[in-house]
């Protein structure tokens, strides 16, 4: 029995027709004479049969035989035109070129003195063209630069087979996988690179994985692109392309130190993410923001838990309404000092002075204070008179982190001037306020620290609520970071340790790009208090064990324990520790802090 690796390079040529017809014209005649030597009338007609068969064979013999004449004349008057129109290569006296070759191919290379010969298998899609076609040309090239390559090339299918295909890959110090439109959707080839993306793990990088694709750069299927979707790669239109091909890829062979894969370019995670960004995710509420921005809406409330995007989604809402024309303004409640938040003249005159500053006012609300009005008439005085009435535009202000006025003495009169506006435009549709759209973030339950609902801007206008990333969100993400996990089990682990959390998605995702660890080295170093979720996860703790009640709660939850109120339900939510529509349904937000807090809380 041979050797299978030496099974994997035998071919067999099918034999032509005209080969086939002779056989059979040559078998029907013995036949004929075998029968004439045996009388009876079975066997006469049978004698009759084949002389009949025998007849036909010969006239189709001869039709074939005229065909092919003409078949070859054609042939030989096309190949005369095209080595008219080829231009000659540059050869010296020691290069031959056969005068049987249909196809006139690069240059075949020799090997380099010194250069180290490699182990190359070549994966492809069985019976495809032009994909056979160049596996052809590569393995001649390869083959002739000195190089050991092993092309899957067995009859037979078995356990055998599979084994060896598996030892040829992991024993490879590169794979070339021959990607076309074919072979992009054959299980084989997935199989056969996953098994190669493995022994790289595995080997310290080896085999390295050199694509080598076929008339087309467009999006891979989501399993192969998970594996070469960063990866450089050779590409090839058409015969013209062959040297070059070649030539990169006994460069990329040559050359193992040069980089493998177009690097991702990371973005900082925390804060704001850039209107730029290129990992920004469009959810539902882009939409829903924008809209309401259009419809001139009195009051749009933007709710969700800490590192859930709001700054994020206000930013670019207000970048897209300067795009339309309107005048958009950014208040940041973090930026209000202890004093101004101490005091409510002072903080409207803080307030006043940052959207005086952005909408390029001159009159500053200091300078229309009067001692005899209230600090809420006052400012909305000079909202009214000097912003609103100045100008036919319509104003967004978007204001960030409102939860700052919630716990604070005069939250209650700020937030009633605010619900006031809406009444006003109610009773004067066509003044100031029509034009006027009050955008506010925020994250804990208002309705906690506001008591009159007639006070409270909370119960009316446009509800938006950012929820975490979906699965398929997720998984597009993976895919612009290069898709460092592979589609299914390990996007799904993935998904369900860290729950779609928008800040612990992107930041999962740039250790997964930056370290490469497997999914399982990944999960264990997330539990970690040094590791890539650690300050997270240390705020979290932190923030827990200052208060007893919220401690004990979070302790039963992760016993299974029903959560016993609703204030802690809701402030365990808004701070994103917990999850869930109500009460009786609270639970943990994600695997990753249920892994943390039953190591430290249990």
């Amino acid at each position: 029995m041979s050797n299978p690796s030496e099974q994997s390079h035998v071919t067999s040529e099918p034999a032509s027709g005209l080969e086939s017809l002779r056989d059979f014209v040559a078998s029907t005649f013995e036949s004929i004479t075998d029968f004439f030597s045996t009388p009876g009338l079975d066997n006469i007609i049978t004698i009759l049969g084949l002389i009949v068969g025998g007849t036909f064979a010969v006239r189709k013999y001869r039709q074939i035989q005229k065909k092919e004449k003409s078949d070859a004349s054609t042939l030989s008057d096309t190949q005369t035109q095209s080595t008219k129109e080829i231009p000659p290569l540059n050869v010296d006296s020691k290069t031959k070129i056969s005068h049987t070759q249909s196809h006139v191919g690069p240059p075949t290379h020799m090997p380099v003195p010194g250069q180290k010969s490699l182990r190359i298998a070549l994966l492809y899609k069985r019976h495809a063209e032009p994909d056979e076609t160049l596996l052809r040309l590569l393995e001649e090239q390869l083959t002739a630069a000195g190089h050991s390559v092993f092309i899957d090339r067995h009859l037979t299918i078995g356990v055998e087979w599979a084994r060896q295909i598996d030892r040829e890959i992991h024993q490879a110090d590169a794979v070339i996988p021959l990607l076309s439109e074919k072979s992009a959707h054959s299980e084989m080839l997935l199989s056969e690179l996953e098994i190669a993306r493995q022994a790289a793990r595995e080997q310290n990088g080896r085999p390295r994985i050199l694509p080598l694709r076929i008339r087309d750069e467009g999006p891979l299927p989501n399993g192969l692109s998970s594996i070469v979707g960063r990866l450089q790669y050779s590409l090839w239109h058409g015969p013209k392309d062959d040297t070059r091909v070649v030539h990169e890829l006994l460069g990329s062979l040559a050359n193992p130190s040069d980089p493998n894969e177009r690097p991702v370019e990371l973005e900082m995670i925390g804060g704001a993410v850039p209107l730029n960004a290129r990992f920004y995710v469009v959810r539902p509420t882009d939409r829903a923001f924008q809209d309401a921005v259009a419809r001139r809406d009195t009051v749009v409330l933007i709710k969700g838990a800490r590192q859930m995007g709001k700054t994020s989604l206000l930013v670019r809402g207000v970048h897209q309404a300067r795009e339309s024309g309107v005048r958009a303004v950014l208040t940041d409640f973090q930026k209000l000092t202890a004093r101004e938040l101490d005091d409510l003249t002072c903080f409207y005159i803080a307030l006043g002075n940052m959207l005086a500053d952005q909408l390029r006012i001159d009159v500053y609300p200091k300078d229309t204070w009067e001692d005899r009005r209230s600090p809420n008439a006052n400012f909305e005085h000079w909202l009214r008179q000097e912003v609103l009435e100045k100008s036919d535009k319509p104003l967004l202000w978007a204001i960030d982190e409102a939860d700052r006025l919630f716990d604070r003495d005069f939250g209650s009169e700020v937030f009633g001037l605010f619900r006031a506006w809406h009444n006003d435009r109610v009773l004067d549709p066509d003044g100031p306020w029509s034009r006027f759209t009050l955008a506010i973030a925020y994250a804990t339950e208002a309705h906690l620290f506001i008591q009159d609902p007639n006070q409270s801007p909370f119960n009316i206008g446009t509800h938006i609520t950012l929820s975490d990333f979906t699965r398929h969100q997720t998984a597009d993400l993976n895919q612009r970071h290069g898709a460092p996990l592979r589609e299914g089990a390990e996007l799904l682990g993935f998904y369900r340790l860290l729950g779609g959390q928008p800040y612990l998605v992107r930041r999962g995702l740039n250790v997964l790009v930056e370290q490469r660890p497997s999914l399982d080295e990944f999960t264990t170093r997330a539990v970690q208090d040094d590791g890539p979720f650690g300050g997270h996860l240390r705020r979290m703790l932190m923030m827990l064990s200052r208060d007893a009640g919220l401690y004990d709660i979070v302790r039963g939850l992760l016993q299974e324990q029903p959560c016993p109120d609703f204030a802690s339900f809701y402030r365990l939510r808004s701070a994103g520790v917990a999850a869930g529509e109500s009460m009786e349904e609270a639970h943990l937000r994600c695997e990753l802090y249920t892994l943390y807090l039953q190591k430290h809380l249990l």
